[in-house]
């Protein structure tokens, strides 16, 4: 099957991951069939540049007792590099100017949980989404002024954020303004949410499933708001215009959706039990300088 042909079908059978606010296991979407044969490109042992932020659990991170990364992306892009005998070289960036430096060509496919949306589909190619969320607020698990979205937004509290960020963009919108004294922009979540538990600030905007995994680290000190802001959004992995890389991926993420490899991660990643390092972790010693 030609790969043009596989994108088309691919968008027609997207499987759409459980919601970080559904019951475990229950996904709000099934694909109605697969094609009975998916044909993957040989990229004869590419090395491919995959760039990560290392903060975003619990798509990537840094394990704070091995200091090894981990996370939903390089599971799932080490799966697709095994299908496409590729070599991925995974490159800590910052998400600031991650998504131009794609456009630029500094990477071939950027992987941080990246929203699709139209402005950035302007500058850089996306894969096929492979999950779909919402924005949700993170708040502190004794936080008993507000109950609700509304009455949060409805009231005088303080808004943490990353900039450059959908998440950032509905803030302004609901707050009005970037200038409003309510909204606190952080350069990294990792930051942001430290800032919540601290009490420096009374709720993060943030991604369900990324709100999910920030729960998981800290289960003793944080919790959401079981209310979706925002709906629909898609994630995918950006890449270069008119990169080839894009026809690639998406046949092996198709084919991942079609034999349940992908469900198989997402499970691992986005249940209860995903491995990730909680408060009572101790952090990996570094060596004196």
């Amino acid at each position: 099957m030609k790969l043009k042909a596989l994108l088309l079908l691919a968008i027609a059978l997207l499987i759409i991951i459980p919601s970080a606010v559904a019951q475990e296991g229950e996904a709000t979407e099934e694909p109605m069939e697969c094609p009975a044969e998916i044909e993957l490109p040989d990229l004869e042992g590419r090395v491919i540049t995959v760039a990560v932020e290392n903060a975003y659990i619990p798509f990537n991170f840094l394990d704070p007792v091995t200091g090894e990364p981990a996370g939903w992306d390089y599971d799932t892009i080490d799966e697709i590099c095994a299908r496409l005998n590729c070599v991925p070289e995974y490159v800590e960036t910052s998400w600031d100017g991650m998504i131009v430096a794609v456009s630029n060509g500094e990477f071939d496919v950027a992987a941080d949980g990246i929203t699709i949306t139209e402005e950035r589909d302007e500058i850089v190619d996306f894969s096929i989404g492979y999950i779909k969320l919402e924005q949700v607020l993170l708040v502190r698990i004794d936080e008993d002024r507000f109950t609700t979205v509304q009455e949060f937004f409805d009231g005088d509290f303080t808004l943490g954020v990353q900039p450059g960020t959908t998440n950032y963009e509905t803030a302004v919108e609901l707050l009005g303004s970037e200038d409003s004294p309510r909204l606190l922009a952080f350069e990294t979540f990792p930051v942001a949410v430290q800032a919540l538990i601290a009490g420096d600030v009374d709720a993060v905007i943030m991604d369900n499933v990324a709100g999910q995994g920030y729960v998981g680290e800290n289960a003793e000190s944080l919790t959401y708001i079981d209310e979706g802001i925002t709906a629909g959004e898609e994630l995918g992995f950006a890449f270069p215009n008119d990169s080839d890389l894009v026809e690639a991926f998406n046949a092996a993420l198709l084919s991942m959706m079609c034999d349940g490899t992908l469900d198989e991660i997402n499970s691992l990643w986005f249940g209860d039990d995903a491995p990730i390092p909680g408060e009572e972790e101790e952090p990996v010693a570094t060596p004196e300088s």
